[in-house]
């Protein structure tokens, strides 16, 4: 009796598991077995990386601002303190957005930060 292979479902299977891993170096994109767990690995890198982006984004955000506030007599810490003293509800992104694209307009946040 021939050996049976599973055919076309196994193939489909395969395939989606080839098809995500195109790309790949080497046998990690032509072996099945190691691509199977290429892909396995580099979805929960993807994951984790999507969890690091934001707190990336944040560490990127306090920098501009810190820049920003050092530009203006101030420090990071002071002007985030004097903001919250002042019931300014600006949070880092927009703070930072402000700070690299109107100057002006950040001197006049960090004005009001020191005022409180």
């Amino acid at each position: 009796m021939p050996r049976a292979k599973k055919g076309f479902k196994a193939r489909r299977r395969r395939n989606r598991i080839f098809k995500v891993a195109q790309g790949f170096f080497g046998s990690r994109s032509r072996l099945f077995k190691v691509t199977r767990v290429a892909v396995m690995h580099a979805w929960y890198d993807a994951y984790k990386g999507r969890k690091k982006r934001k707190r990336d984004m944040r560490r990127l955000w306090i920098v501009r601002i810190g820049a920003g506030a050092r530009l203006n007599g101030t420090s990071y810490s002071r002007l985030i303190g004097g903001l919250h003293k002042a019931n300014v509800a600006i949070d880092r992104k927009i703070l930072a957005d402000i700070a690299v694209a109107d100057p002006e307009g950040f001197a006049a946040i960090a004005k009001v930060a020191r005022g409180a």
